[in-house]
């Protein structure tokens, strides 16, 4: 099964995200801050990063360049996550390293299409 992490301040955007994402057959790891985020990727490089554009602690962009930097961080896919049309954010991002954007709130049909587009599978979860 591929791991997921799900990286944002916000405990319900993680709950809900661990529920899409469990319900689609990934292991889910979550972080609350970028030095989270960070500290977890040192530790177990996950498949895929859901980041939350603003978050306490490193700052998402540092973020991305760092997770790049690291040992199986050119794999590690990053969905850069945002609830607000930011395209001058979006597009620094897209040049920092983030393999896509994905708009709050997001539903598993979304996350579903969003990981496919980036090449991160699962195996097939209950039904939308």
């Amino acid at each position: 099964m591929k791991i997921v992490m799900v990286a944002d301040d916000s405990p319900v955007i993680r709950k809900v995200a661990r529920r899409l994402l469990e319900d689609m057959n990934f292991i889910v790891v979550e972080a609350q801050s970028g030095d989270e985020v960070l500290a977890a990727c040192r530790n177990n490089m996950p498949d895929a990063v859901l980041l939350d554009w603003d978050m306490p602690g490193a700052k998402s962009l540092e973020v991305i360049h760092e997770i790049i930097r690291m040992p199986g961080g050119d794999v590690c896919k990053i969905l850069y996550c945002t609830s607000e049309m930011l395209v001058p954010e979006m597009t620094r991002a897209k040049r920092s390293g983030a393999h896509g954007f994905l708009m709050k709130p997001y539903n598993r049909k979304i996350l579903a299409f969003k990981f496919s587009e980036i090449g991160v599978g699962a195996a097939a979860g209950r039904a939308a």
